[in-house]
């Protein structure tokens, strides 16, 4: 009878064994075809998207090249803005929302319509080409959002799978163009909603990141060097300036919201008409730039960067870069504010390391860190964004700056569809959107 139960017992056990197996085997057989499913879906992202933004990169430093070297082309801007307002009116898309469209579709409030993608690519050409003074980052976002929307259409996938194949576009296309493949993997899932990161999208915005990145470099589309600093040790003293310099960032980054929104304001009130107001604000910025006697507030403003992060910057530059965006953007040109935020903050913090005596190069990587922080309510991202810049050296440098401009930058931010998701200050929900 014992020998019976035992049997039994055993048998029940192998049953039930068996019973675990199967169900565990359906669940990994589940998730290695979804694993499958957007390792092909984030290849054709990163290669598509990084193929169309290794074009823009190429083509983007062509112009820039051209009209380094020939100033005249400066007098033309009011033209390529006139053209711009055009090319939007012809495409039937006059609101045009830029980076804050991605966001918004993301948070599954709209959909970016395919004719986004080469209408930013002529109209970012063309800023860039005449000289406004803008990045190119933002629109590589919207960019590369317009066709992960597509491509998601084409793969028929629903509104959830939908929107991260837009966060792979938007990963693809900020890693080919800026050659940080890292941050940009992080980036586009940071920035959406700020406190909870969309991590489903994790392995298909790596793998189109990587892949984007390169498809870039092996057509020779890489950014300038910035690694070259040497960071000296921390100690009470730099840890205080470094945290003195991230609290000033913080609060230049909210003058910089705050001067790129109201500008738009006071256009959109006093200068209806599109073209009229886009012409006037070529034409001002033409008139600034001759004034000035110097070209380097046009376009992104890469070779400005470079010389900031050398130890070199004009004490007012990054004043000067503020003005010339907000004009330049708010008017109508496309572009991005991003690299425009990494130059006032290299500017800034060149400048300011010159006044108290600190390593005016190691302020100045600090600087762009801390700015682009405060503007994109991305730590994360910006501390993973100054790492491939500047290299581990920094880190505690990075850490200090991020920390204390994140929590000092309050709820502004760039892009007016960026949710706050969870208190800066407190272990709080909120569910807000940014202060512009």
């Amino acid at each position: 009878m014992k020998n019976i139960m035992e049997k039994e017992v055993e048998k029940g056990k192998t049953k039930t064994l068996k019973k675990f197996i199967h169900a565990y085997s359906k669940k990994i057989s589940r998730h290695i075809l979804l694993f499958l499913k957007w390792t092909l879906i984030s290849v054709v992202t990163g290669l598509v998207v990084g193929g169309f933004s290794t074009l823009f990169a190429f083509i983007m430093n062509t112009v820039t090249e051209y009209r380094e070297k020939n100033d005249y082309i400066l007098y033309f801007l009011p033209l390529a803005g006139i053209l711009t307002v055009f090319l939007y009116s012809a495409f039937r898309y006059k609101n045009d929302k830029g980076t804050n469209l991605v966001l918004s579709t993301i948070h599954a409030q709209s959909e970016i319509p395919f004719r986004m993608a080469p209408l930013i690519f002529i109209t970012t050409i063309l800023t860039h080409f005449f000289g406004g003074s803008a990045g190119r980052e933002g629109a590589a976002l919207q960019l590369g959002g317009s066709i992960g929307n597509q491509l998601g259409r084409w793969f028929k996938l629903d509104n959830a799978d939908k929107r991260v194949v837009v966060l792979c576009g938007m990963s693809a296309a900020f890693s080919a163009l800026f050659g940080t493949p890292l941050a940009a993997a992080v980036f586009s899932m940071e920035v959406v909603s700020v406190g909870v990161m969309y991590y489903a999208a994790l392995v298909p915005c790596v793998f189109s990141s990587l892949i984007a990145s390169y498809f870039a470099v092996s057509f020779k589309i890489k950014e300038i060097d910035l690694s070259g600093i040497t960071f000296p040790e921390l100690g009470i003293i730099n840890a205080l300036e470094t945290v003195l310099l991230s609290v000033l960032c913080a609060v230049v980054s909210i003058l910089f919201i705050i001067l790129l929104h109201s500008t738009g304001d006071i256009f959109r009130k006093y200068l209806k008409n599109p073209y009229l107001r886009i012409t006037l604000a070529g034409a001002v910025i033409v008139i600034f730039s001759v004034i000035l006697g110097t070209r380097d507030y046009n376009g992104a403003g890469m070779g400005v960067i470079a010389k900031a992060v050398d130890g070199e910057a004009v004490p007012l530059a990054f004043l000067l870069k503020m003005i010339f965006t907000a004009i330049t953007i708010e008017a109508g040109f496309r572009g991005g504010e991003i690299v425009p935020s990494l130059f006032i903050g290299a500017t800034f913090g060149c400048t300011f390391g010159t006044i108290i005596g600190f390593s005016p190069s190691v302020c100045a990587a600090v600087g762009m860190t801390a700015l682009f922080c405060g503007v994109t309510n991305c730590p994360i991202t910006s501390l993973l964004i100054s790492l491939e810049l500047f290299g581990v050296g920094g880190i505690p440098y990075f850490m200090i700056s991020v920390a204390v401009s994140y929590f000092m930058s309050g709820y502004y931010g760039l892009y007016k569809d960026q949710t706050i998701v969870y208190s800066k200050y407190k272990a709080k929900y909120l569910n807000r959107k940014t202060r512009n």
